[in-house]
């Protein structure tokens, strides 16, 4: 009991680990397809050690304490009027909502391969009828309206998956997004952002792959009222505390919908 309380009440202290940088944002393909859906120059991610054993009972006190230390205070950054600027005022608190990680393969998304609504057999996505949504599609639609006739293709559990909100945020896209007629590149960058951002290891015994990685969806707030990711309720803004308790390392992945910011 002394040891489960100590564990509890334990102090995080972080470092920022300023040369380690995700491949996805080193690859030319894939900074083109972000430039193309807006997101490019809005998006982030920034890569700290810290110091103590995590333990995911625990996510609420490690956030809290993340965006309190001073080392992290004076390297974080958000986007505000297309460039990014410090937080400049003090944090009261911070909401930790623990997001879903166990997939360790695209097959949650089988079930829009599948639907000949959302997609045809070449992976082309199914255009709205123009009458009634211009400049729309059925992916789009199954993803974000409960009405769609599509919605349930997907199950609730699928969509709290971290796995399954970053193919989200990657089909939305950003501001001035450019939308694909096909499946396949949101498919396939949301592959390579998971295997950037997400630990697994393999089970010596059984030779299965599981994930390691705790996902925290974060919001600070100061005295005025939500100041991080945004200060605005945006969907596309988004923070996301992503924690390998055995390298102790946490990445902090965001982005800001928004105009501006875009840099190749």
């Amino acid at each position: 009991m002394a040891e489960e309380k100590y564990k509890f009440e334990q102090n995080f202290s972080f470092s920022p680990l300023l040369n380690k940088t995700p491949s996805f944002l080193q690859d030319k393909a894939t900074l083109q397809l972000l430039m193309k859906w807006s997101m490019l120059g809005r998006i982030s991610v920034q890569y700290y050690s810290f110091d103590q054993s995590f333990y995911p009972y625990n996510s609420h006190n490690f956030a809290s304490m993340f965006f309190k230390d001073p080392q992290v205070i004076s390297n974080l950054r958000k986007m505000q009027a297309g460039v990014w600027v410090p937080l400049d005022s003090p944090l009261v608190c911070v909401d930790v909502e623990v997001v879903p990680c166990s997939r360790v393969s695209m097959d949650l998304l089988d079930p829009i391969y599948s639907c000949s609504g959302i997609l045809r057999p070449s992976g082309n996505v199914v255009k709205c009828f123009h009458d009634f949504y211009p400049d729309y599609d059925e992916l789009r639609r199954a993803l974000q309206e409960e009405d769609s006739e599509h919605y349930d293709v997907i199950g609730r559990e699928e969509r709290g998956e971290f796995l399954f909100r970053l193919f989200k945020h990657l089909c939305l896209g950003g501001e001035l997004c450019q939308y694909e007629d096909t499946v396949t590149p949101y498919v396939h960058l949301t592959k390579l952002i998971y295997k950037d951002l997400v630990s697994v290891q393999k089970d010596p015994q059984s030779r299965e792959i599981s994930v390691v990685s705790t996902v925290l969806k974060v919001y600070a707030h100061d005295e005025s009222g939500s100041c991080y990711p945004g200060r605005r309720d945006e969907e596309q803004t988004f923070a996301y505390l992503i924690v390998d308790p055995f390298k102790r390392h946490v990445c902090l992945f965001y982005h800001c919908y928004g105009v501006g910011g875009f840099t190749l």
